[in-house]
């Protein structure tokens, strides 16, 4: 039975798909995904430009501090663990409930040992600052509940992630709220980081719920000492890829807070704010589609390749859209939803938002390279990007202080993601590939 979206559609797509169970179900999970993000984007640009008016330059310049300090351990929660549990549970799902229990077990390890790590790394840093290192231990808290986002890799896994979007929507929503009622409330910078672990702590509870209704408990998992071992060995790289990763990403607010202060760092950060709004697009698009390229890999290298190639002209396409019409309109989007406070952000936005092509086809060689089980590559090509930036931000941000960083950014995405490829020989194919599809984006 086809399902009610698929009438929605003109019909010389309709035909092409009624007929295609599974791409049904990808397509209808990319809904799903984007219906998500789409939520977030509008319901949390919405409120974040209302955080950002109300807190002004430096207050809100200070919580993006915290957010990107604690963002740098991030990937240490986490574990590196999506693609791998993904996999797994595709290739046997026999084995689903002994790799959901191994991995919500070393996700307990990681967010416990990162909010160790990061309290100690800010008390070191900031001894004289009692007001970020309380907005930072406090933020900080959410790595321990990333350990139920177990469970939404189980739903990506299945192609369910309906399951997911309505647990974890529910608690952004009511976070949302929790946001407006501080504002009116004359709330404190430090109310809007506790209202950080409250999402995590309802979205938590919402994950299990959902899970539950599908007619499973995680009352069932089990954790092997061996399922466990064999799972961190496949994704320590990617766990190492994530840090540097979120190095590269947050380091650029860190070190303009270190360097040029507060103030700076608001200014930047909405300009971070409107680039990263975009960021649903790719995560979404490779999630659905992620098992699918698993699935051609086992039937042939040639189904493979092509598939890869239609995902990196998407992902590329996908870029084109958003960065084109940013550039020519970001000023006036800036003004209109920020005000004058944060107009000098122009200039850092129009840099940033280039920077999501490098993004969007980055994601997407993720799940080439995941597929490939190629972990430590991923990690070394991630590694020379994150250097890239920290040299290019120590030279560009005493000069030109945002906007600087902003050009140290986009520099080391674009090498991380395409440039590193032409470094490493396996990798010239899926450089090549990455070209044709930045100036060749159709992908029809």
């Amino acid at each position: 039975m086809n399902p009610s979206w698929l009438r929605l559609l003109p019909a010389f797509l309709r035909k092409r798909i009624e007929s295609r169970d599974y791409l049904q179900n990808v397509l209808g999970n990319m809904g799903w995904l984007f219906a998500d993000r789409i939520v977030r984007m509008g319901i949390g640009l919405l409120v974040g430009v209302w955080v950002a008016r109300y807190l002004g330059p430096e207050q809100f310049g200070l919580l993006s501090y915290a957010y990107a300090f604690v963002a740098l351990f991030s990937a240490l929660s986490t574990m590196g663990l999506d693609s791998i549990v993904v996999r797994e549970i595709v290739r046997d799902p026999s084995r689903e409930e002994e790799v959901l229990g191994s991995t919500f077990l070393l996700k307990v390890i990681g967010g416990v040992s990162s909010l160790c790590l990061v309290i100690g790394c800010i008390t070191f840093l900031r001894p004289p600052d009692p007001t970020t290192r309380l907005l930072v231990s406090i933020i900080a808290v959410g790595m321990v509940f990333q350990a139920f986002d177990t469970i939404d890799y189980w739903f990506q896994s299945q192609i369910l992630s309906k399951y997911a979007v309505y647990a974890k929507n529910t608690a952004f929503l009511i976070a949302s709220i929790g946001k407006v009622v501080l504002i009116l409330s004359k709330g404190s910078v430090l109310s809007f980081a506790v209202v950080g672990i409250v999402e995590s702590i309802i979205g938590s509870i919402g994950l299990v719920l959902a899970y539950k209704k599908t007619g499973h408990n995680i009352k069932n998992w089990r954790s092997r000492r061996a399922t466990a071992g064999s799972l961190f060995k496949d994704s320590w790289p990617l766990m190492l890829s994530g840090v540097m990763i979120m190095i590269y990403m947050r380091i650029d607010q860190v070190m303009l807070g270190m360097m040029v202060g507060s103030k700076e760092v608001g200014v930047y950060s909405v300009a971070v704010q409107l680039s990263e709004a975009w960021y649903f697009l790719p995560i979404s698009i490779v999630s659905s589609v992620y098992p699918s390229i698993i699935e051609a890999k086992k039937t042939s290298d040639s189904l493979f390749i092509e598939r890869l190639q239609k995902l990196y002209k998407l992902m590329s396409f996908t870029g084109y859209c958003i960065a084109i019409p940013v550039t020519f309109f970001g000023g006036y989007v800036l003004e209109i939803l920020y005000g004058k406070e944060y107009l000098a952000a122009k200039p850092m936005l129009i840099a940033l938002i280039w920077s999501i092509l490098f993004t969007n086809l980055g994601v997407a060689r993720s799940s080439f390279l995941a597929t490939m089980n190629w972990n430590k590559i991923h990690f070394f090509t991630v590694l020379g990007g994150c250097f890239l930036n920290i040299i290019i931000n120590i030279l560009l941000i005493p000069l030109y202080g945002g906007f600087g960083a902003a050009v140290a950014s986009c520099v080391s995405y674009w090498f991380a993601a395409h440039g590193a490829c032409f470094l490493y020989r396996p990798l010239f194919k899926t450089g090549s590939m990455m070209t044709k599809a930045l100036y060749n984006p159709r992908f029809w």
